[in-house]
């Protein structure tokens, strides 16, 4: 079973069996919220929706005009790691 821990600065951990904490690594911010967007398999409208942020925000984050900080990092890699969890938790619909 994955175990992470939320960081009060927006960093997502892993907490490993051994029960130290590995920090996910993302170096890329518009690569990887075009990857957590293309593994839910949404739209740029959709996952907008879904994560209820305005389509701009994620059309900037995916050109790399701006990088998700805190709470937002923090739910696309939720997301990356737990979509369904995530979703159901946002009250989002399945497509």
């Amino acid at each position: 079973m994955l175990r992470v821990r939320l960081k009060a600065d927006g960093r997502i951990v892993e907490i490993g069996e051994d029960g130290r904490e590995v920090e996910l690594d993302h170096n890329d911010p518009a690569a990887f919220v075009r990857r957590v967007r293309a593994r839910a398999q949404l739209t740029q409208a959709a996952f907008a929706e879904r994560i209820e942020v305005p389509l701009e925000t994620v059309r900037n984050w995916e050109q790399g005009k701006r990088a998700p900080r805190g709470p937002a990092r923090a739910l696309l890699k939720v997301i990356d790691r737990a979509p369904q969890a995530a979703f159901a938790v946002l009250g989002a619909r399945r497509a």
